[in-house]
């Protein structure tokens, strides 16, 4: 048996429908998932970028190298300056590219 089965029927005139299609649209959920969100005291974030979990993966990757030339360093004293630097850029590169793809302004397209 459904836990919601009680049926709400609401309307709405045809801005209202714009505005709460393209809010649920950017947050990716049903609209019936947005609506309860709300209900509930929610307010549903937009989906991040497309290439946001790409992004998490590389800065995964890279952390998880610095802490083994970390505790390569811890164990022998010494540190790998080469491959130190060369993650050190990699994860500089990294969040300039989150930053870029968050923060900067997209071109607008006329349609």
């Amino acid at each position: 048996m459904r836990k919601r089965n009680i049926q709400i029927i609401i309307r709405l005139n045809a801005k209202e429908q714009q505005n709460l299609a393209k809010q649920v649209k950017k947050s990716g959920l049903s609209q019936e998932g947005y609506l309860r969100s709300l209900i509930n005291g929610y307010v549903p974030k937009e989906l991040p970028p497309l290439d946001y979990f790409a992004m998490t993966r590389e800065l995964h990757a890279i952390g998880g190298n610095l802490n083994q030339i970390a505790a390569k360093a811890n164990a022998t004293g010494h540190i790998d300056k080469t491959v130190f630097q060369y993650e050190a850029n990699r994860l500089r590169k990294a969040v300039q590219d989150i930053m870029e793809a968050v923060t900067a302004p997209e071109r607008r397209t006329n349609g």
